[in-house]
C-alpha cells in the first residue's frame, strides 16, 4: 500500500490554523504550538515572529543613533577622508555640509575608486540623493519603500527635521532573519577576541567570562552568567540596540551587532587600569 503524500509546510500550517485566531497573541500561540508539534522548525518560527514584529517596530527602535553615525564633511578633501572611509569600511556614507543636520547626499565608497583614475575629481558630483524618513515610521513600510526605490540607506529625522540617526536595509532585514554576517564580521574560525589598531577589542558575545578574565586580568564573576554577552545583558536589564554602551568595572562595552533576539558582538575598551591584587593575595 502506497504511503500518503507528505504534506507541504503550507498545508500543515493551514490545518493548524483551521481555528482562526482572534488576535496576534493567539496567532503566536498557534505558531508555538506548531513548533512544539514539529510542524515548524526553530528558524522558521523565529522568522515568522520577526515578520510580525517588524510591522510593530519603529525606525527609532533599531536605527544607528546620531552619535554613532560615520559621516563625511563636504568641506574635507578626498585625501583627508579616504583613510576614514577605509578604516570604518562602510559601503555608504552620509555627507554633510556646515553641520551634521544638513545632509546633502550619500557617498558610495566604490565611487571613490575614480579618485585614483581621474586627474580632475569632485566627489560632490557623485553624491546620491539622501532619503529622509521620520523616526516613527514602521519598519514594514520602510522595507517596502527600500525595495521600491532600490535604496539601501535612509537618514532618520526627528519632528524638527534634525538628524537623529540612520537606518539601512540590512538593519530591517536582520529584524526578520537575524544577524547578517559580512566580510567584516567574525569568521567562525577566528578567535573570540580580536584587537584593533586603536587599542580596542572586538569580542564575541559568546566569549566565556573566564576567557575574558584571563585575557584582560579582570575578575568578573561567572556565577550568574557564563558569557560576556550575558554579563552585558544583565547590566542593561534589557536587549540593547547596536551602538549602545555600558561601562562595567572600568570597561566600556559597546554593542557592535545585535538583532531582535540576542547580542552578537561587542567593542570593548579599557577605561581604567585593572585593580592590583591585595598584598598577600
Amino acid at each position: 500500500m502506497d504511503d500518503p503524500p507528505k504534506q507541504s509546510l503550507l498545508e500543515r500550517l493551514s490545518s493548524l490554523l483551521l481555528r482562526e485566531p482572534e488576535d496576534r497573541d493567539q496567532l503566536v500561540e498557534l505558531l508555538h504550538s506548531a513548533f512544539e508539534r514539529n510542524l515548524l522548525d526553530a528558524d522558521a518560527l523565529a522568522m515568522i515572529e520577526g515578520v510580525l514584529q517588524v510591522s510593530e517596530t519603529r525606525v527609532a527602535d533599531v536605527m544607528i543613533p546620531r552619535s554613532q553615525m560615520d559621516m563625511i564633511d563636504a568641506a574635507e578633501s578626498p585625501e583627508a577622508f579616504i583613510p576614514y572611509v577605509i578604516e570604518t569600511a562602510h559601503s555608504r556614507f552620509p555627507v554633510f555640509q556646515d553641520n551634521r543636520d544638513n545632509v546633502i547626499g550619500i557617498l558610495l565608497a566604490k565611487d571613490m575608486l575614480r579618485f585614483y583614475a581621474e586627474e580632475e575629481f569632485d566627489f560632490r558630483d557623485m553624491l546620491r540623493p539622501a532619503v529622509f524618513v521620520p523616526e516613527a515610521k514602521r519598519l514594514n513600510v520602510l522595507l517596502k519603500e527600500f525595495r521600491a526605490n532600490r535604496n539601501h540607506i535612509a537618514i532618520v529625522v526627528d519632528e524638527y527635521g534634525g538628524v537623529c540617526g540612520l537606518i539601512t536595509i540590512e538593519d530591517v532585514i536582520e529584524q526578520i532573519i537575524g544577524d547578517i554576517e559580512d566580510e567584516f564580521d567574525f569568521d567562525e574560525t577566528e578567535d573570540n577576541i580580536l584587537a584593533d589598531k586603536n587599542g580596542r577589542f572586538r569580542v564575541k558575545a559568546v566569549t566565556e567570562i573566564g576567557d575574558f578574565n584571563e585575557r584582560f586580568g579582570t575578575r568578573f564573576a561567572d556565577d550568574d552568567h557564563d558569557t560576556v554577552g550575558g554579563l552585558v545583558l544583565s547590566r542593561f536589564g534589557r536587549l540593547p540596540k547596536r551602538g549602545e554602551t555600558v561601562v562595567v568595572e572600568g570597561f566600556a562595552f559597546q554593542v557592535l551587532r545585535a538583532d531582535s533576539r540576542k547580542v552578537h558582538s561587542l567593542l570593548v575598551e579599557r577605561r581604567a587600569p585593572p585593580e592590583a591584587p591585595a598584598p598577600g593575595a
